[in-house]
C-alpha cells in the first residue's frame, strides 16, 4: 500500500526555520467532536483511516486461526468468574467480580465477614448498546447510603457522573457532564466534590454539589494552562485535598471535610520542580517532598496551621541510593514504598509520636525481579496492611499483614485455570552498559527449556518517561509468546525512576536522548550476549513508549525484525508547538518548550519520529491508534505511517490499525482487549516467520 493522500503542505516558521508538513491535512480541527460521532471526521481523513484498517486486515487475514488460538490460550488463563478480595469498610466490605461471557465486571458489597451479595453497578448493563465503557470511579459515601459513578462511553475521557441511593436503588436526578472522573465524598455523605474539563480537555476546576439539590459550586479554578487539578482526601478523612500539578511541580489546597461550605487554603505555594503531598496525623502534617535538594525524597513534619514550607522539619530520610516513592499512613502505623536498583520494597513502622524518627521493618522477596506495592484500604484506624506481590513468573498474590505482630496471611493467588507452574520459568536480571557508562537494568523472563544460545526470538519492552517505572509483573498474555520460546525483556531505561529520581531527570528534557540510547544499548546487549537471535528481536512501546520505539527505529532500525508502536507519541515537534492542544502546555516541563526555547526546538526536531523518517528499510511495523484518544491524537500515528509510506524503502509490512470506537487505552471490554493483544502477537509471529507454530 502506498500513500495517495498527500495534500498541500502546511508551512510554519520557528526560530528562523521553515517547517513543511505535507501530512497536516490528517489533523481534524473538530477532533473533540469525534467522541460523539466518528462520521463527523472529514471524508478524506475517514477514508484514509478506513483504507489503512482494510489494508491491515488484508495483511493479517492469514493469521485468523492463529489469533483465535492465541485468544483461547489467554482466555484459558483467565478465571472468567473471578472475584476480587473484599475490602472492609465499617459494617460492609466491597469487591468486584466477573461472570463468564461478560465483558465488564460487577461492583458489589456484602456485610463485613460475608453474607448476601448486594449488586451496586453492573458494567455490562451500563455498556449495553455501547462499543466502549470506562469506569473512572465507583465510590460509596461515608455512610454507605449512596454511590457515585463516573463513566465514559466513548474513550474520550470525558466522564458523566450519576448518583444512586443504596437504600432503595433509585437514581438521583443529579447528572454531571464533562468531568475528568475524579470524585470525592465529603464527610456528610451529601456533598460530592468533582473536577471538570476546560475546552482543551484539561482538568482545571474543582466543584462541589449537594447531591439532593444539584446546584454545583466552583471551589477552585486553575488559570495556568500548564497545570491540572485533581481532588481527593487525606487518609484520616479530616481534609478534602485539591492537588494542583504539572509533571514537575505540586501545590496542595485543603478544606475541612466536615464543613460543606469550607473554603480551600493553600498549604504551600508551588515552587518550580518542588513536589509534595501530605497526610494529617494528629496535629501535624506528614509531608512527602523533594525540598532542599533532597533528590530521592524524604518525609517532613509541620504543625497544622503553620503550613508554610519554612515551618517544615526533616523527619525521615532514606539511606543513600534509595528512592522514597510513596507513603501510606494509618492511625498507629506508617508504611513506606521505596525503590532500590529497580526493585521495590515496603517498610512498616509503628507510629506513636512525631518526636521519634520511625524505624522500619522491610517486606522483601527473593526473586531476581518482581513487582510489590500496597493495596487498597478504606480504614485509617486499622492494623491490617494489604499488599500485592507478583513477578514475571509468579501470578499476582494478595497478602494481609498485621502491622503489630508482623504476621502475614495469603488472601488470594491469581488463579490460572489452564494451569501454571512458576518452576517452568526463569526470571533474571542483566545489565546493559549505556554509551555514557551507566548500567541499565533489564528484567528477563523465559522458559527453563528455552536455549540461550542466540537462537531464541525476543520481545523488548520500554517506556522511560514522566518518572513512571516499568514494573516486572505477571501477564497472562505474555506467556503466549514465552511458551513459544520467546525471551521477554523489560528495559528499565532512564526517564523512569527505577534507580531514583536522578534516573528520571537523566531521561527528560535536555537529557531525553539518554532514553533512546539506553534502549539501543539494551537491544545490543541482548543480541551480543545471545539472549536473543540477531534476526528475531521485536520491540514494543505505548504512548511515550511508542515515541521511544519510533525514535529508536529511525536511529537503529537494523536491530529489530519487528516493532509495535501503540498509540505512539511520534509527532512531538508539531504537538509541542501547538499550544491549542489539551496537553501541550503541561507537557513542556517534560520535553521542553520549542516555541520559546530554540535549544528545545532543535533537540525535539532531532528525535521527533515523524520528522526523522529515513529512506531505509524499517522492520515490520504495526502502529495502533484510537480515534477518540485525547492524549495522543489519532493523527500522530496516521501522519507517521503516511510519511513512512512515501519515504521509507518498501520491504516489510507497515500496518496502521485505528480503533474507531476507543481512545488511549484501546479496547475496554476484557474479551475485546484479549483479541487486540492476540492481533499484536499474531503480527509479531507472522513477522518472524513463526505464525504456523
Amino acid at each position: 500500500m502506498t500513500s495517495k493522500y498527500s495534500r498541500t503542505a502546511n508551512i510554519s516558521q520557528w526560530h528562523g526555520k521553515v517547517i513543511e508538513d505535507p501530512y497536516h491535512w490528517l489533523r481534524a480541527d473538530n477532533w473533540q467532536d469525534l467522541s460523539i460521532d466518528p462520521e463527523l471526521l472529514a471524508p478524506e481523513i475517514l477514508a484514509f483511516l478506513k483504507a489503512e484498517n482494510v489494508h491491515s486486515d488484508e495483511k493479517m487475514a492469514g493469521t485468523a486461526e492463529l489469533r483465535q488460538q492465541l485468544f483461547e490460550e489467554m482466555l484459558g488463563r483467565t478465571k472468567e468468574d473471578d472475584s476480587s478480595v473484599p475490602i472492609p469498610d465499617g459494617e460492609w466490605q466491597y469487591y468486584t467480580r466477573g461472570e463468564k461471557g461478560a465483558q465488564y465486571r460487577k461492583f458489589c458489597r456484602q456485610a463485613r465477614g460475608g453474607g448476601d451479595e448486594h449488586l451496586l453497578v453492573d458494567g455490562n448493563v451500563l455498556a449495553e448498546g455501547e462499543a466502549y465503557l470506562s469506569l473512572a470511579a465507583v465510590d460509596h459515601s461515608p455512610d454507605h447510603n449512596f454511590l457515585a459513578v463516573a463513566f465514559d462511553l466513548s474513550g474520550s475521557e470525558r466522564y458523566g457522573v450519576s448518583v444512586r441511593s443504596l437504600v432503595d436503588g433509585k437514581e438521583l436526578p443529579l447528572r454531571l457532564d464533562d468531568t475528568s472522573g475524579d470524585l470525592q465524598w465529603a464527610a456528610d455523605s451529601c456533598t460530592l466534590y468533582y473536577t471538570t474539563l476546560d475546552d482543551n480537555h484539561r482538568p482545571d476546576a474543582v466543584w462541589r454539589v449537594n447531591i439532593h439539590d444539584g446546584d454545583p459550586e466552583c471551589v477552585y479554578r486553575e488559570l495556568d494552562p500548564g497545570f491540572f487539578v485533581s481532588v481527593g482526601e487525606t487518609r484520616s478523612g479530616r481534609f478534602i485535598v485539591i492537588h494542583v500539578h504539572d509533571h514537575t511541580t505540586d501545590e496542595q489546597w485543603v478544606l475541612d471535610a466536615n464543613d460543606a461550605n469550607a473554603h480551600p487554603r493553600c498549604v504551600a505555594e508551588r515552587e518550580r520542580d518542588i513536589h509534595y503531598d501530605l497526610e494529617d496525623w494528629g496535629e501535624h502534617w506528614i509531608i512527602h517532598t523533594n525540598r532542599q535538594n533532597t533528590l530521592d525524597f524524604k518525609l517532613q513534619i509541620a504543625k497544622i496551621g503553620r503550613d508554610l514550607a519554612e515551618h517544615w522539619h526533616d523527619w525521615y530520610l532514606p539511606e543513600p541510593g534509595v528512592l522514597l516513592d510513596d507513603f501510606l499512613l494509618f492511625a498507629d502505623y506508617l508504611v513506606v514504598e521505596e525503590q532500590f536498583d529497580a526493585l521495590p520494597r515496603i517498610g512498616v513502622a509503628g507510629l506513636k509520636s512525631v518526636s521519634k524518627v520511625p524505624e522500619f521493618d522491610y517486606i522483601q522477596f527473593d526473586e531476581a525481579c518482581y513487582s510489590l506495592g500496597t493495596g487498597a484500604s478504606y480504614e485509617f484506624a486499622s492494623s491490617e496492611l494489604r499488599f500485592h506481590y507478583e513477578s514475571p513468573a509468579t501470578p499476582a498474590e494478595q497478602w494481609s499483614m498485621d502491622m503489630g505482630t508482623g504476621d502475614r496471611k495469603l488472601l488470594k493467588r491469581q488463579p490460572i485455570p489452564s494451569g501454571h507452574s512458576s518452576a517452568d520459568y526463569v526470571t533474571s536480571r542483566t545489565y546493559a552498559q549505556a554509551p555514557d557508562g551507566e548500567m541499565i537494568p533489564v528484567s528477563i523472563l523465559h522458559r527453563t527449556d528455552t536455549p540461550l544460545n542466540g537462537t531464541a526470538p525476543g520481545f523488548l519492552y520500554g517506556y522511560g518517561a514522566y518518572g513512571i517505572s516499568s514494573e516486572a509483573g505477571f501477564s497472562i498474555a505474555r506467556l503466549s509468546l514465552v511458551d513459544r520460546g520467546f525471551v521477554h525483556a523489560i528495559a528499565h531505561v532512564r526517564g523512569g525512576m527505577e534507580k531514583g529520581y536522578q534516573w528520571y531527570l537523566d531521561g527528560k528534557a535536555e537529557k531525553k536522548n539518554n532514553t533512546f540510547t539506553d534502549f539501543i544499548a539494551v537491544a545490543e546487549h541482548l543480541l551480543e550476549k545471545q539472549w536473543i537471535a540477531k534476526d528475531q528481536l521485536c520491540c514494543y512501546g505505548g504512548s511515550a513508549g511508542g515515541m521511544l520505539v519510533g525514535t529508536v527505529l529511525n536511529k537503529r532500525a537494523d536491530l529489530f525484525a519487528a516493532a509495535v508502536a501503540d498509540v505512539p507519541f511520534v509527532d512531538v515537534l508539531a504537538t509541542m508547538t501547538d499550544d491549542t492542544l489539551p496537553l501541550t502546555p503541561a507537557e513542556w516541563p517534560e520535553w521542553g518548550n520549542p516555541i520559546e526555547d530554540v535549544d528545545a526546538f532543535e533537540r525535539i526536531s532531532a528525535y521527533s519520529a515523524v520528522d526523522n523518517v529515513q529512506p531505509i528499510h524499517y522492520p515490520h511495523l504495526l502502529v495502533l491508534a484510537g480515534l477518540t484518544d485525547p492524549r495522543v491524537t489519532y493523527w500522530e500515528p496516521a501522519k507517521w505511517v503516511a510519511k513512512m509510506r512515501d519515504v521509507a524503502l518498501k520491504k516489510n509490512m507497515l500496518l496502521l490499525r485505528t480503533n474507531m470506537d476507543a481512545g488511549h487505552g484501546g479496547a475496554s471490554g476484557r474479551y475485546d482487549a484479549l483479541r487486540e493483544t492476540a492481533f499484536i502477537y499474531a503480527f509479531l509471529l507472522l513477522a518472524l516467520g513463526r505464525s504456523a507454530g
